[in-house]
């Protein structure tokens, strides 16, 4: 019986035999067993650096990997290991390979894999030189800079089949380099999550398929407002951006990815964005049995984006629950910026913000008012201008920066509040003005913003977070605590959730849990080594419950972290309703060994 067609995004290889046919007219025989040798070692190679070698086609062997730097390493190891096999031979039957690597999709049935990259690769395979590798420039483009290799731009190719030019690159081991083994990429904990009772969705980050980095913040973008249109609907359980962006540029296997997520539909596709098009496909998938619900490709002229993401919304919802009225449909779609140029620059900025250093808050700043020079009531961009001061708050960014911490909730204020009278059916600027009226110690009008922000879009991770904050700081961590577990289920692979684990810590420091504050504090740490805040109440924690040498030890940690760590740090950061927590959240430090 035939298998069902199963289409999907992946790095693609396909390497084939240099002058095959000289080879079998110099010996067949010997010929077809050594290229079959050759192929039998590539696929071994392919295997160890977690790639999967389909089939071989003659004198040809097609594979497919979840990374391109994967597909890079297991070439140049395989090409380093030929060109020793070949110099230990006798004769001149010595099979030499070249290789093409790129980005696209692939289409898998009854064994047999087809589609578009793979066309892209055996193009690209036969610009290579032999025992040479060459690979797309989108390909090139996520390659981490760490690797040892040398690049050779051949510039844009006019490639038989495609109509926009292709950049192409030669890659080579840099001299003196040594071959990356396999690594395994940190990954969150696999783990199965019971299905919520009404329909469960993730969607994944959608793949750049431009050939052109610039435009990663449009494909994630897109990605990004989908997920909050759907989250306007209170009948779905949606999985929150920074769970699904775990799998960015991964192998999509879907069902694993259900099972970890908890969900019931999946949701991905691509994006091809020129000057004067874009084409965006995307396909539903029920995960209990792969099967596509539905798929497909829209080709438009960009300033048809907004108008095409209400279009796909709508399609998944009628897809996964038909009886939803066309009102729930209508409740979920955002309101659009008038100007396509405001909607990038925000995109633009967020994709800097959620870098989360100093340096790159600043330029999401930028793009953020870039956003606001063509559609000043943009409720989005003003809200992110909110966040910005935000974020350089809480991570103590302005330590070093002669900025009076007032100010800066002041100036978080006036965005917050302006988001919120241009779109106050928007969750997102509610949920930042209620994050810095929590700041500002105005915890009462702060619940009632986020509660509201909850109120608009019930799959909001970050409100139920930012609450989950303000009921700990305001004296009631024991109501927090189920207000975190609701945050972590909605997103439980959240890039941040060593936010999440980090204050449901402090909670438990608050009412006294100090074994839970303990062990919540250390699942942050293990999940961002970096932020300092973990630290602080683990060291906490631990001073309090007497256990003074791994307090001191910890406390050491921190100071290694954040060198500067005092008292004021705190002050300058946090903002407690009662003295006494504050009291209690400094006595603890103390014994920890924070000078008085």
């Amino acid at each position: 019986m035939a298998q069902a067609l199963v289409r999907k995004l992946a790095v693609l290889l396909h390497a084939d035999i240099v002058g095959s046919t000289s080879l079998v007219q110099n010996n067949e025989t010997i010929a077809h067993e050594r290229i079959q040798d050759a192929f039998h070692r590539l696929s071994a190679t392919i295997s160890n650096y977690k790639g999967i070698a389909h089939e071989i086609r003659g004198d040809a062997l097609v594979a497919e990997f979840a990374r391109a730097s994967d597909a890079v390493t297991a070439s140049l190891a395989f090409q380093a290991t030929n060109a020793t096999h070949n110099e230990q031979l006798s004769d001149d039957i010595r099979p030499v390979l070249r290789i093409g690597i790129a980005m696209g999709e692939v289409v898998v049935a009854d064994s047999t894999v087809t589609g578009e990259g793979i066309v892209l690769a055996q193009r690209l395979e036969q610009l290579a030189g032999p025992g040479s590798v060459c690979i797309q420039g989108a390909a090139y483009d996520t390659l981490p800079k760490r690797l040892p290799f040398e690049y050779e731009n051949l510039g844009e190719q006019h490639v038989k089949g495609f109509d926009e030019l292709v950049r192409v690159y030669a890659v080579s081991l840099r001299l003196g380099g040594a071959i990356p083994e396999s690594e395994s990429p940190a990954k969150p904990e696999a783990r199965a999550l019971e299905l919520p009772e009404k329909p469960s969705i993730a969607v994944l980050p959608f793949t750049n398929m431009s050939g052109d980095p610039e435009q990663e913040f449009f494909a994630d973008g897109m990605t990004e407002d989908i997920i909050t249109a759907l989250c306007g609907f209170s009948s779905l359980f949606v999985i929150a951006r920074n769970s699904t962006f775990v799998y960015k540029d991964t192998a999509q296997d879907i069902k694993k990815i259900g099972a970890e997520l908890g969900v019931r539909y999946v949701l991905e596709g691509s994006v091809r964005k020129s000057a004067t098009r874009v084409r965006i496909t995307a396909q539903l998938i029920k995960v209990a049995s792969g099967a596509h619900l539905w798929a497909q490709r829209y080709d438009r002229v960009p300033e048809d984006v907004f108008e095409l993401q209400d279009e796909i919304t709508q399609m998944i919802v009628a897809a996964i629950q038909p009886e939803l009225e066309t009102a729930e449909r209508e409740r979920a779609l955002r309101k659009t910026p008038g100007n396509l140029d405001s909607w990038e620059y925000y995109q633009r900025g967020m994709w800097h913000y959620y870098k989360m250093s100093s340096e790159e808050s600043t330029r999401a700043e930028t793009f953020f008012n870039q956003a606001l020079i063509n559609n000043p009531q943009y409720a989005p961009a003003l809200a992110a201008l909110a966040l910005v001061a935000h974020q350089r708050l809480i991570l103590n960014f302005t330590a070093n920066e002669p900025i009076v911490r007032q100010d800066l909730i002041d100036h978080g204020l006036k965005f917050a509040s302006a988001a919120v009278r241009a779109d106050d059916k928007d969750a997102f600027p509610q949920f930042v003005y209620g994050r810095l009226l929590a700041l500002n110690g105005e915890f009462d009008q702060a619940i009632d913003r986020l509660n509201l922000a909850i109120d608009i879009n019930p799959n909001y991770a970050l409100a139920y977070y930012g609450l989950g904050y303000t009921l700990t700081v305001s004296g009631h961590p024991d109501e927090a605590l189920t207000i975190f577990d609701k945050a972590l289920r909605l997103s439980p692979m959240d890039h941040y959730r060593w936010a999440f684990y980090t204050m449901r810590s402090m909670a438990l420091l608050l009412i006294k849990d100090y074994d839970g504050a303990v062990e919540w504090g250390r699942r942050g740490i293990r999940d961002q080594e970096d932020i300092f805040w973990a630290y602080a109440h683990v060291a906490s924690a631990l001073g309090h419950h007497g256990r003074s040498v791994e307090a001191e030890q910890v406390f050491a940690d921190l100071m290694r972290v954040k060198p500067d760590f005092s008292s004021a740090t705190i002050d300058e950061t946090i903002r407690f309703r009662h003295a006494a927590d504050r009291e209690y959240y400094l006595e603890g430090l103390r014994k920890a060994g924070l000078p008085e």
